[in-house]
């Protein structure tokens, strides 16, 4: 029987970034994910403040080269990879000058970046589009933070019939952060792709603005609250679903309920 195959898509990871929860969440995962008999792949974006040479990150040729469109605008995707340290496992990191070079990440003095929903749409465009060239197709894909959080809904429509994703089970974990405020009101539009239509992103919004967390809950297989208080709107959304949801745990067990839930997951879909 071949090994199952985990994908995180993350926003964030120690040792590359310090920046919340995430990071030091997503960094436990992989060497509990190989003990358990899987194999795991990650992926997130280069930001300015990872220093290449210190973590020995260096180009991926043959997955380099694609052009992902934002709002009509072609920009280049640059992958790069580096070995994570006591863990056995690589993470690839998705580059772009416009929109990772800088020398921050979310925010500079306190503003949050006005480019911020496009280097959101690219990043989550580029992790499938990346993960297709691997041609490794991944039995979960665990998406971590607000960044990611349109993966859920691009697997679910456009990528519905890609191969690859056949039998993919899609988490997303809720974070208590996002930065959807500063969205503009063309986040709708630019955020939909391809044959995508108007009402299959249209569950981001929420009154007049965006709520990230509840698009990514509405199309995900499952749901995890990664962090200790969720806004309360959060929580009716999970809890008007009938979808597996496991809450926030604490720092002892949380790595083995994690374990718990993918197998759950599972043997669930083999059902």
């Amino acid at each position: 029987m071949s090994k199952k195959r985990v994908l995180i898509v993350t926003q964030e990871m120690e040792p590359y970034t310090a920046l919340s929860e995430i990071s030091q969440v997503v960094s436990q995962l992989p060497k509990q994910i190989m003990k358990n008999g899987m194999e795991i792949r990650i992926l997130m974006p280069r930001y300015g403040i990872i220093n290449e040479r210190r973590h020995r990150l260096h180009e991926v040729v043959r997955l380099s080269g694609m052009n992902i469109i934002v709002n009509e605008d072609d920009y280049p995707l640059i992958i790069k990879v580096a070995s994570l340290p006591q863990a056995r496992t690589q993470v690839y990191f998705l580059d772009n000058d416009d929109f990772f070079k800088r020398k921050a990440i979310f925010e500079q003095d306190g503003k949050a970046f006005e480019d911020n929903e496009d280097r959101m749409i690219f990043f989550c465009k580029g992790v499938l589009e990346t993960v297709k060239k691997f041609g490794w197709p991944p039995d979960i894909i665990h998406c971590h933070g607000w960044m990611t959080s349109l993966i859920p809904a691009y697997l679910k429509t456009v990528y519905n019939n890609e191969p690859l994703f056949q039998d993919s089970n899609v988490i997303y974990s809720a974070y208590n952060n996002t930065y959807s405020d500063s969205f503009s009101k063309q986040f709708i539009e630019k955020a939909s792709i391809n044959d995508m239509q108007e009402e299959h992103i249209s569950v981001f919004q929420d009154g007049e603005n965006i709520n990230l967390h509840k698009g990514a809950i509405h199309y995900a297989d499952a749901i995890i609250q990664g962090s200790k208080t969720m806004d309360e709107g959060i929580v009716d959304v999970v809890e008007n679903l009938d979808k597996p949801f496991l809450n926030f745990h604490g720092e002892e067990t949380q790595l083995a309920d994690y374990m718990e839930f993918y197998n759950n997951l599972l043997i669930e879909n083999v059902e």
